[in-house]
């Protein structure tokens, strides 16, 4: 009982105030200091990375990490998660961007945070936990596949203008221009790789992308010194500042308020809002808000794990949705807590939401006092980045030991729910994964429903049985999928029997499918003059029958609280049969 709160409270700041409630000093906001600025260096090149990767400039990235990271540690439900953008969302917003421009991709972010709110007031946070790890392990595997397949072209310096919507048509369009690679991209990117691989061997507290990224960044400059072409964020993303000059690379400038449709649409051209375009993207804004809940709470869980406490998934899904409502307005895209940046987090020491305050806090520095230097970051190190985050989320190790040690129907589900992400997209992929999921877990339930003919148990039956009669025990729940069956191999013996004993202590459960099975065999035994014992019963399905008006019938149907009661009428009876 002590876990309900956590399981269905609703509350605005809900990890804020329970950490304040719990006492919070100098020496917390200290800690809190300390892992927030830790985290937010840490956050930059990552925020900068994912937005290109979903198909917009840097900068909308550090908008995102800015100001969802603050709004939704400030209203939301897990103390130690750090919300931004997340590789998980790129196969999401990557074809919204092409498709739409920002303007569509910040309109379809609003929509899918008004649906997380609705999921939040309707207490869905607790249905998490209804999906089975084999769905969860094949879109987030698919997704990885995804990412790092878009990076290939970064990493190697293809010149592919715009890539492909479907998954083939990329790997055939990167198969094209690959003779083309550039060389000095691809010794970028191996050095950054190299130095990603190598630099957690030496157990520095440093986290490795920041020196892989330094490396590769003076790698490039050095190249670009000796003549050889390399893109850089300067040097691909430009900007037009407040008086109207151009420039390269970030803006040094503060998010700004503007209305999401006001934002540069597809090939530049503004989107006029209307309810048909909030249709088209109302698919893409359910994708982005099951993905939102699914990546928070998941993440919510872990850190549960790491800190042994307890996070209120109702009151988290609230301020992702909260977060994702405000943060389009000032330029920003779809955020969800990020497993990684999260970890980093609590093991940095932090206290309460206040370190990922100070996380977006650092961001909101960084961009405006580092944009210039931000600008030389390499687009192949960035890419080899990427490749290395698609790699950890796609949690592998997990896969394999799932396809070698789970039962065959969890394999399957995994094996679609992937194909249909990298093939697909996620939306489809996780339906027909869970739907998958659920029918095969139906077809196990029901195949653990059986009959047994225990008349020569002497354990259950003590003595022998008049002639013609049989005792059999139902093990399992009658629902739709297994009472047919049940009852039909039932039914094929009343044809040369006197009576049947149906010892029911096994059935958990009896459905409206079971109650129609069960009315089938009555028929059947009215017919044939065969009568039906029936003993006990638990209670789920005695307030079926009872709600359902099923009443004993002479000769045909009775009931009786215990097997033992039913033998000893039978008993007494046998004389005079």
């Amino acid at each position: 009982m002590s876990d309900r709160p956590h399981l269905f409270s609703l509350r605005i700041g809900h990890a804020l105030r329970e950490a304040l409630a719990e006492g919070y000093d100098l020496n917390k906001l200290g800690k809190d200091l300390l892992a927030g600025v830790s985290v937010g260096i840490i956050a930059i090149p990552l925020a900068m990375a994912l937005a290109i990767a979903s198909g917009v400039a840097p900068q909308y990235g550090l908008y995102t990490a800015i100001i969802a990271g603050f709004v939704i540690a400030l209203t939301g439900g897990a103390r130690y998660s750090i919300s931004g953008p997340t590789a998980a969302f790129v196969v999401i917003l990557y074809p919204v961007a092409l498709k739409y421009g920002l303007s569509g991709l910040l309109i379809a972010t609003v929509l899918s945070g008004i649906l997380l709110l609705v999921m939040a007031v309707m207490r869905l946070g607790r249905l998490i936990e209804y999906i089975p790890e084999s769905v969860t392990l094949g879109f987030t595997g698919g997704i990885a596949v995804v990412i790092a397949t878009l990076q290939i072209k970064d990493f190697f310096g293809l010149a592919i203008a715009d890539m492909p919507e479907h998954y083939v048509d990329k790997l055939l369009a990167l198969a094209q221009n690959l003779p083309q690679l550039s060389s000095p991209s691809l010794l970028v990117a191996s050095v950054t790789m190299a130095v990603m691989l190598l630099w957690p061997k030496l157990k520095t507290v440093v986290p490795a992308h920041l020196p892989a990224l330094f490396t590769g960044t003076v790698l490039a400059l050095l190249l670009l010194q000796f003549g050889f072409e390399l893109d850089t964020i300067g040097s691909r993303f430009s900007y037009t500042a407040p008086d109207g000059s151009s420039g390269n690379g970030i803006p040094p400038y503060l998010p700004y308020f503007d209305w999401p449709w006001l934002r540069p649409g597809p090939e530049g051209q503004m989107l006029t809002f209307s309810w048909q375009l909030a249709k088209d993207l109302l698919a893409a804004a359910f994708a982005m808000a099951m993905l939102g809940a699914i990546e928070s709470l998941l993440c919510a869980v872990v850190l549960d794990g790491m800190s042994g406490r307890r996070h209120s998934a109702n009151s988290e899904l609230f301020g992702q949705g909260l977060g994702n409502i405000i943060t389009p307005f000032f330029g920003g895209i779809t955020a969800t807590a990020a497993l990684a940046r999260s970890s980093a987090n609590f093991k940095a020491g932090a206290q309460s939401p206040f370190a990922a305050m100070v996380h977006a806090l650092v961001l909101l520095l960084g961009l405006v006092l580092l944009a210039q230097l931000l600008s030389y970051l390499p687009m192949a190190a960035l890419a080899a980045l990427l490749i290395i985050v698609a790699w950890n989320m796609s949690e592998a190790p997990k896969a394999v030991r799932l396809l070698k040690t789970a039962p065959r129907s969890d394999i399957w589900v995994f094996i679609t729910c992937f194909s249909l992400t990298v093939l697909f997209d996620m939306v489809i992929a996780i339906t027909t994964g869970i739907l998958l999921a659920a029918l095969l877990f139906v077809k196990e339930i029901a195949e653990m429903s059986r009959v047994t003919d225990i008349s020569s148990n002497r354990k259950q039956v003590e003595q022998p049985i008049p002639d013609g009669w049989q005792v059999l025990k139902i093990s399992g729940p009658l629902f739709f999928a297994a009472a047919e069956r049940i009852f039909a191999d039932i039914a094929q013996l009343t044809g040369h029997s006197r009576g049947i004993v149906l010892y029911m202590d096994g059935v958990p459960l009896l459905d409206a499918g079971g109650l129609a099975a069960l009315n089938k065999l009555l028929s059947k035994c009215s017919k044939n003059n065969t009568e039906l014992l029936i003993t006990d019963l638990q209670f789920q399905p005695l307030k079926t029958l009872a709600r359902a008006g099923v009443q004993p019938l002479p000769g045909v149907l009775s009931f009786y609280p215990t097997l033992r009661e039913a033998l000893e009428q039978l008993y007494s009876r046998a004389p005079q049969d």
